[in-house]
């Protein structure tokens, strides 16, 4: 065969063989591709069905589902939001604050984020920070009477009750028959020392959710604080047993009418003479020691009536207790 002969059946064979190795796999690229796809598919949203599944599941695990979908994308609002309230169902305040306030960055103006970032700071023991989310609120949404509420509470928590009061009375100029903020007017003004103002609030909420027994205790225990005790006790009749209600009842009558000690007697007594030192009580046996009423258990912090000296004998576990109701 000729030199040229032979040069044109060679690269006729290479012709054939280019081909071949270009199909041929590349290992590394395949496996690049496959992480790619999986990548995708774990970035995508889930489906109605998976969040409906989730839940509807126990709280850690709508907390877990609701942590993946906020690392696919941790701007998204509504993710966030719901993420932050899956952590608070778990009692992760600490790490909802840290979701939201990064979420807050990048939606500075949204008041929903303000509002769950205040609830959280609230039950992670910040009412100062709560109240200036809350105040934040009012600022961007100056027309909820959710927010006006809520910074209503904070600041009673923090001992500005006239402020509290002022925010209370806002929220109620937008939504008049609201009944946890009158509730919580009721309750501001109560610690205030206006128990008619308190009576007022209270009345009126609880004809606006009669069957709030929150709002009925509250109304009850001002009633007792003026010391009207039968309408205290045919209030409390339909939710408490009598024998608690007559301990409520005693109570409340010795922080109305305190006995007067012996050292008050010695010091109103004539000069040079003691008076008659009262007669020792017997002290009870165990057996018939009474047992302290217990209290019904709320979602919200209660709190103790009157001042400080009378809120510690409040707070012993007698059930006497002003019950805040929800913002």
């Amino acid at each position: 065969m000729s030199r040229a002969k032979t040069s044109l059946a060679a690269l006729a064979i290479a012709a054939t063989l280019v081909p071949g190795c270009a199909s041929t796999p590349d290992p590394q690229a395949e496996a690049n591709a496959e992480l790619a796809r999986a990548v995708e598919d774990a970035m995508k949203p889930a489906s109605q069905e998976e969040i409906d599944a989730a839940n509807n599941a126990d709280p850690l695990t709508r907390a877990n589902f609701w942590a993946k979908e906020h690392a696919k994308d941790p701007e998204n609002l509504e993710n966030a939001l719901t993420f932050a309230e899956a952590l608070r169902n778990i009692g992760s305040n600490d790490r909802a604050i840290e979701v939201l306030s990064q979420v807050l960055v990048v939606h500075p103006h949204e008041p929903r984020v303000l509002m769950t970032l205040g609830r959280a700071l609230a039950a992670h023991g910040n009412p100062m920070g709560a109240a200036r989310a809350f105040e934040q609120a009012t600022v961007i949404d100056p027309g909820s009477a959710e927010a006006w509420a809520a910074l209503g509470t904070a600041l009673d928590k923090l001992d500005n009750s006239v402020a509290a009061q002022n925010a209370y009375a806002k929220a109620l100029t937008i939504e008049p028959e609201r009944a946890s903020t009158l509730a919580n007017f009721g309750l501001s003004l109560a610690l205030a020392g206006d128990l008619t103002g308190a009576e007022e609030k209270l009345r009126k909420a609880s004809t606006i959710a009669p069957t709030d027994i929150r709002i009925r205790e509250n109304l009850a225990l001002v009633l007792g604080l003026q010391g009207r005790f039968d309408e205290m006790k045919s209030l409390s009749g339909a939710y408490a047993p009598e024998k608690v209600i007559e301990q409520n009842i005693e109570l409340l009558q010795e922080m109305i009418h305190p006995v007067r000690s012996w050292d008050a007697l010695a010091a109103s007594s004539e000069i040079g003479r003691d008076p008659s030192a009262p007669a020792q009580a017997a002290l009870p046996t165990p057996e018939e020691k009474p047992v302290p009423s217990a209290s019904t258990p709320v979602e919200d912090e209660p709190m103790p009536i009157a001042d400080a000296e009378t809120a510690q004998d409040v707070d012993a576990g007698t059930g006497l207790r002003l019950r805040r109701s929800g913002t």
